[in-house]
């Protein structure tokens, strides 16, 4: 179960949870998730009471409303239904304890390490921050993570923002427009989605001017921009290997009794751009290709797990 149908990090990630299930022996997978791309907790805990109900071996579960999830969660446990949190840390008072999910704060530093050699040292320009969802910790994560590294390695820097870039596509688009317009001049401007880069990238195209922009995640249009020179650094979360994972798990729990990891599993990340983009346009080709593509990956890391899990108090 994941929160929203029709956003491409959750597409991706349901994308995995098939090539899991095809990969592994009699199992059958469902998929399910609100229509649209606003929120609506009461829609998401109504789904994860089906599942759970419906599904006894195993829920893999994303959710961006956390806090809604603490009593159903809890009656899932107490009813015995094996969980995986996928994307976002479960509450802790849910007795949940197995996440799959990247480092949102290294992915903001990552895209700051990237951009930092077009940004002089001793720089005292301006650096516009953009997000669509304020307050959302996935996301404040990510700029959390860049304004850190950002000051410490660029400490004459100023930082505009961050503003509400907004969720909706046009809307989206029309809010960068005025942050470009309002500072036509700054260092840099910085995305914590792949719809900001899509939206600066469309306003580049529109004015014929070029700009200095980062962004997070990998949409096709927002890879399709790092290949024109548009974007200069998208960094992925690898929404696809979190659903993979958290399918291929449960799977595996259910089949042979191995035992759910206990703590965070970092699966990692992906730093890309203009050295490596025409590779990773080819693996967002199909399902396929991604499977290919992160066959060595999902080995690796199921044969070493030790070396992907932490305790949950250390996700970030």
């Amino acid at each position: 179960m994941y929160s929203l149908a029709a956003v491409n990090p959750l597409v991706e990630m349901s994308m995995g949870a098939r090539a899991a299930a095809q990969d592994s022996v009699n199992v059958s997978l469902s998929l399910a998730a609100p229509p649209g791309v606003i929120p609506d907790p009461s829609a998401q805990v109504t789904l994860f009471q089906t599942a759970i109900k419906s599904s006894r071996d195993g829920v893999a579960f994303q959710t961006n409303v956390p806090d809604a999830f603490v009593a159903p969660l809890q009656q899932a446990r107490s009813s015995g239904v094996p969980l995986i949190a996928v994307d976002a840390p479960p509450p802790p008072s849910t007795g949940v304890s197995t996440f799959i999910g990247n480092s949102n704060f290294e992915i903001g530093q990552q895209l700051i390490g990237d951009l930092l050699n077009q940004i002089p040292a001793g720089a005292t320009g301006q650096v516009v921050i953009g997000t669509p969802l304020p307050g959302f910790p996935v996301l404040d994560q990510r700029i959390t993570g860049m304004l850190q590294l950002l000051k410490q390695e660029r400490p004459g820097v100023q930082v505009v923002g961050p503003f509400d870039s907004k969720v909706a596509p046009p809307d989206n688009l029309a809010a960068w427009a005025a942050q470009i317009e309002k500072y036509p001049n700054a260092l840099a401007y910085l995305g914590s989605t792949d719809n900001d880069a899509v939206s600066i990238a469309a306003f580049e195209r529109q004015s014929g001017r070029r700009l200095l922009v980062g962004a997070a995640d990998i949409e096709d249009d927002a890879l399709r921009a790092v290949k024109e020179g548009l974007v200069h650094t998208l960094v992925s979360p690898e929404h696809w290997l979190k659903g993979y994972l958290a399918v291929r798990l449960l799977a595996e729990h259910a089949q042979s009794g191995r035992a759910l990891p206990d703590g965070w599993w970092n699966p990692g990340t992906l730093v890309v751009d203009a050295a490596n983009v025409d590779e990773i346009i080819a693996r967002q080709r199909d399902n396929g290709s991604r499977a290919e593509w992160f066959a060595s990956r999902v080995g690796k890391q199921l044969a070493n797990p030790a070396q992907y899990v932490k305790p949950l108090s250390a996700a970030t």
